[in-house]
């Protein structure tokens, strides 16, 4: 999932432009870039950070609910399992075992309410963007967002390749 270079042509577009759009919504490409290192130096990981917020001289990101340490271990567990995947669009609710479907779907519920907002800190520099964990919800079949691994899972390596991609 984080290799840009195995993404299929309309994932790799898909993240390109709404990186593009982003970066220009906060100030521009070197303040996404400088959030995205912000939120990288945060141990143990940034989505369990207590306050929801994460800032960088010039842009802030936050999100409405806290995420406990067992859901991101899933979360993980799933990403990680699909690490190398070329196809973005995998159910993460394709599982055999039935013990492990329902601590996936119990996570599914427990974070699809989760908002990230993304704020520059100079209003004048743009309106901010938002997104959440999962882009598609339906009774059986779950994808998570794409914009969500880059921010929170990928290297800033992953979004500098995503932002200079040619469609």
């Amino acid at each position: 999932m984080c290799n840009f270079d195995k993404q299929n042509q309309d994932t790799k577009a898909l993240i390109h432009l709404f990186m593009i759009k982003a970066a220009q919504t906060i100030g521009g490409v070197n303040f996404l870039l400088s959030l995205l290192e912000a939120m990288k130096t945060k141990r143990p990981h940034p989505l369990i950070y207590k306050e929801c917020k994460i800032s960088s001289n010039h842009t802030m990101i936050s999100w409405n609910k806290v995420v406990f340490k067992d859901k991101l271990e899933i979360l993980q567990d799933i990403l990680l399992s699909h690490k190398s995947s070329e196809n973005p669009d995998f159910n993460i609710l394709k599982n055999d075992n039935q013990k492990k479907r329902k601590k996936i779907l119990n996570m599914v519920k427990t974070l699809s309410p989760v908002e990230f907002v993304v704020t520059p800190q100079n209003p004048n520099d743009g309106g901010g963007f938002n997104f959440k964990v999962f882009e598609t919800i339906e009774e059986d079949y779950v994808k998570i967002n794409p914009i969500f691994v880059a921010m929170f899972f990928c290297s800033v390596e992953f979004t500098k390749k995503a932002l200079k991609y040619e469609i």
